[in-house]
């Protein structure tokens, strides 16, 4: 199971929350958007099939903001910012992914 898969799979469970990932691709930076079970990145092309993974099983996920939605990027209000991978695994071990 990718780390994605398993961040999708967490916004199932918490649809009230929305997930943004910073992550980096290849020494390329990427920014992503995961809500209720769908990614979709925030600065590359996203594809229309959603079996096609928006973030590599490669890819370093730098950290990960939570903030509630409906997400406002003028305003958004978060919950908790710069997460890490390791502090998200608690997150996603609470909700069973």
């Amino acid at each position: 199971m990718t780390p994605l898969f398993r961040l999708e799979q967490y916004t199932l469970k918490r649809p009230q929350e929305v997930l943004l990932v910073k992550a980096e691709v290849n020494g390329e930076p990427d920014e992503l958007m995961v809500f209720k079970g769908f990614s979709s990145s925030l600065m590359r092309p996203t594809a229309f099939d959603p079996d096609i993974p928006v973030l590599p099983a490669h890819a370093e996920i730098i950290h990960i903001d939570r903030a509630y939605s409906p997400y406002n990027p003028d305003a958004p209000h978060y919950i908790q910012q710069g997460l890490t991978w390791e502090m998200m695994q608690a997150l996603l071990k609470e909700v069973g992914v």
